[in-house]
Parts: structure tokens; sequence; C-alpha cells
């Protein structure tokens, strides 16, 4: 199973469950084969917006992925589309839910960025 490291730029979304852990500390948890990285977080209760429900029609999933972008499936034309209009987007910016998971073995290491501005609902 590939492993993924978690980084939160705003530290006070960090799950309950690992508020112990000192602020800058990461999270790293196990993903599947075939899932995305937005499946492979929310199995994990780490939240992630995703007002789309995963579909790759709007922003909110978007994180900052660092390592691991071999393990992943690559970029479409439809996400790049989409990240252009994602808050603050970078050479390493996608979507979480376009993410999908291709090796069994891997480390993938990623930020999800500050999502106290987002409007929309939480799945």
């Amino acid at each position: 199973m590939p492993k993924i490291t978690v980084r939160f730029e705003n530290e006070a979304e960090k799950p309950e469950k690992w508020k112990d852990q000192p602020v800058g500390d990461t999270i790293e948890i196990d993903a599947e084969e075939g899932h995305s990285i937005l499946e492979a977080l929310l199995v994990k209760d780490i939240h992630l917006n995703h007002n789309c429900g995963g579909v790759c029609a709007c922003t909110t999933c978007h994180i900052y992925l660092h390592k691991g972008e071999e393990l992943v499936e690559e970029i479409s034309d439809k996400e790049e589309d989409y990240i252009d209009r994602a808050r603050q987007p970078t050479l390493e910016s996608r979507l979480s839910c376009q993410c999908v998971i291709l090796e069994e073995e891997g480390e993938i290491e990623l930020t999800i960025p500050d999502q106290s501005d987002i409007i929309g609902h939480e799945h």
C-alpha cells in the first residue's frame, strides 16, 4: 500500500484525533491502489472539501502534490483547466479527486491548502 504523508497549511484544520501532535507534524496514512487521494483521505477521517462530489467540476479538493506524482494518474486537460481557477495554484497543484493511485507501493507527500475561506458544504 502506498503511504501518504499529509501536511496542513492551516493547523486548525488538522483532524481532532491528530490534534495532540505538535504543530507542523505530518499525518501518515495508507492508501489503496484504485482509490483517489480524496477517497484515501476521507476514509481516514481527514476532511477535505469536495463540493462537486469528486467529479472534477470544482476546485475545492485542491492539494499540493510534492512527491509521488508518478504513482497517480496523469493530469488531464479538464483538471488543468480547473486548477487554473483554484486559489493560489502552483506547479504542484492537483485536484485530489483526480489523483487515482496506480501503484501498490510508494510514497506520496502532499499539503492540504487552507480551506477556511471555501464556501460550500461538507460531504
